[in-house]
């Protein structure tokens, strides 16, 4: 999943983005409101992280504007601003939630996990489709019950499936929000890791959970637990 940070504190904005990688989510950043608008417009972005004191577009205005051009991205607000008029005002302009600084990393991940989690549909932190269970808290994989050993690319590709399983997503959306926007891309790489995952998930080629379209993209395919 990628996320853009939008934070003029050089210092925040850089841990932001070593943590969240760390965390496996690919992130962009931006250091003041003028950067952010353009990366919210252009960039594939799945959620927002936004400071409310920015620089040249200050973050309400960042907010109002990628609504009204219909971004509907989930957008996460950092703020100084402790008064609830502040918080208000954030939620009014667009966003989604909001972290009063200064804050812990754990409560901006959580609040991130439960903002995607909710824009792809599911009420859980647990992904269950089938025999495919995805756990966002511990990124732990298990099929039948049996634990999966994924590498952290497969894992981030195997969650942006079961996240919109049903939908199908062309290898250029894969390709745009697995990798961050400086790196070197290879769609074909894609296409590699896509079949080391369903060995993984599948040796037997049995369940068939990843469908291929040919020319339109991939489709987790096996149903959500309605649970």
């Amino acid at each position: 999943m990628r996320i853009l940070v939008v934070e003029d504190e050089a210092a925040l904005r850089d841990a932001l983005k070593h943590d969240l990688g760390a965390a496996g989510f690919t992130v962009d950043l931006a250091a003041d409101g003028e950067d952010g608008l353009y990366a919210g417009r252009e960039y594939p972005v799945d959620l927002a992280i936004v400071d409310l004191g920015l620089p040249k577009v200050p973050g309400l205005d960042l907010i109002r504007t990628l609504r009204a051009e219909r971004k509907t991205f989930p957008i996460l607000v950092l703020t100084a601003r402790d008064r609830w008029q502040d918080k208000v005002a954030g939620l009014d302009a667009g966003a989604d939630d909001y972290v009063a600084k200064p804050f812990r990393f754990e409560e901006v991940l959580a609040r991130v996990q439960a903002l995607l989690r909710r824009a792809g549909g599911w009420a859980s932190p647990v992904l269950s489709c089938g025999p495919v269970v995805l756990d966002l808290r511990s990124q732990t994989v298990a099929v039948g019950g049996e634990a999966i050993d994924l590498t952290t690319f497969e894992y981030r590709l195997l969650e942006h499936l079961m996240m919109r399983a049903g939908e199908v997503i062309s290898k250029t959306e894969l390709t745009e929000r697995l990798y961050a926007q400086d790196f070197e891309r290879d769609s074909n790489t894609i296409e590699v890791f896509m079949g080391r995952l369903r060995r993984k998930l599948d040796p037997d080629e049995v369940l068939q959970p990843i469908e291929t379209l040919r020319g339109r993209g991939y489709r987790f395919v096996l149903p959500r637990d309605p649970h």
